[in-house]
């Protein structure tokens, strides 16, 4: 296999991979909240998901580094496939701290997966990589489909609700096994001796490595509260039926990955800066229309929003990233960008139940505000940085 058809590959192990957190952002929190003791406590296993692939981020990055990248992504699928086990236990036993267990064990599964997007923009050219890490995303389109379907239709397989559902997506986990054996790392490039790079204080006084770990942090922030909560909202709250929250959580994760088509044609004419500044505008409109309508169509359109957004900053933020780093630097400032976004995500995920139960749905989403703030004042603060040096 030629090293450029890795970004095929990635394109099909992405589709595979992010049925994971389809899956369990869709069923997650009604089984905690059937499971748990307490109400507030039904976005837990969300959060213990996203929690575990945000711990696991920096050792599996840095294990990249010592150990190649094919190695640790198999091992951490053969890792998630042992979650799965586990949450089929936990749902025979009826216990809530076991299933805890066993979604951080899936998130530390699914913590290789993230850096799919990476793998493949090493293996293009440079000027290709923001149009390679798009087009990774694009298998999450399939992952939409694939994970709340697998929780759908292994509901009933087994005596106990669930069960066969995550043994379904047992099976998902071996195909991404079998489907990483066919992965052609790229060659190492060897650095000369005594080439560490920079210190990571210098490094992040770059106003580009802000913005993007700004970007992705935003986006995941956002997306986590409003995401976690929908189906709360939806079903119990208001009424709707599992069906029309299943259908909403699809549209949003088809969402979250369609626009990878066009992202590169965005790029090219307007920028990463216009990209980013589409993503905020999504993401300020859908607070405006799910803030005090509950209809299935405002749903539906608010999500879908959630979803263009989270791409537009995701996508924008991995594509500068690489502006700010040297090849001696890429593993330390990968895994500081993605423990960053992903822990950001998974205090958001564990903070939206206690929000959404105490504080409020439309408090909920006017958090969305500051969050937003910032990135636009570090937006700002790029631009005036880049005429500062064009004049120097």
């Amino acid at each position: 296999m030629k090293i450029a058809n890795n970004v095929w590959l990635f394109m099909l192990c992405q589709a595979l991979t992010m049925s994971i957190p389809s899956f369990v952002i869709f069923v997650g929190s009604i089984i905690g909240k059937k499971m748990a003791s307490d109400p507030a406590f039904a976005t837990m296993p969300v959060a213990a998901f996203i929690l575990g692939s945000a711990l696991a981020t920096l050792p599996v990055i840095l294990s990249m580094r010592r150990f190649n990248r094919k190695r640790v992504f198999i091992f951490c699928a053969v890792i998630a496939g042992f979650g799965c086990l586990l949450a089929m236990y936990a749902l025979q036993l009826q216990s809530f701290s076991v299933y805890l267990c066993a979604v951080v064990v899936l998130g530390v599964g699914l913590a290789a997966g993230q850096q799919y997007r990476f793998a493949a923009m090493e293996s293009v050219a440079p000027e290709d990589a923001p149009k390679a890490a798009s087009r990774v995303l694009i298998g999450g389109i399939g992952a939409a489909f694939l994970g709340p379907e697998l929780a759908v239709r292994g509901e009933q397989l087994t005596a106990t609700a669930y069960q066969g559902s995550f043994a379904l997506l047992m099976l998902v986990a071996l195909m991404i096994v079998f489907a990483l054996f066919f992965y052609n790392e790229p060659q190492r490039v060897e650095l000369k001796e005594g080439e560490k790079g920079r210190p990571l204080r210098q490094i992040l006084a770059q106003p580009v490595i802000l913005v993007a770990i700004i970007s992705g942090g935003a986006g995941y922030a956002i997306m986590s509260l409003v995401m976690t909560s929908t189906p709360l909202h939806m079903h119990f709250e208001n009424g709707h039926s599992l069906v029309d929250a299943k259908w909403v959580i699809q549209s949003h994760i088809v969402a979250m990955f369609l626009p990878s088509f066009f992202v590169p044609w965005i790029i090219r004419r307007m920028g990463v800066r216009g990209l980013l500044s589409l993503g905020i505008v999504a993401l300020l409109i859908m607070v405006v229309v799910i803030f005090s309508e509950y209809t299935f169509i405002n749903y539906w359109v608010s999500l879908v929003l959630l979803g263009i957004g989270w791409n537009f900053l995701f996508v924008g933020g991995t594509a500068l990233l690489p502006e700010g780093y040297r090849e001696s630097e890429r593993f330390k400032v990968q895994a500081l960008n993605d423990f960053t976004i992903f822990g950001i995500q998974a205090i958001a995920a564990l903070l939206a139940g206690w929000i959404l139960s105490t504080l409020g749905w439309q408090t909920l989403l006017l958090m969305s505000l500051p969050i937003l703030a910032l990135l636009v004042v570090a937006l700002i603060f790029w631009q005036k940085s880049k005429r500062q040096l064009v004049a120097s």
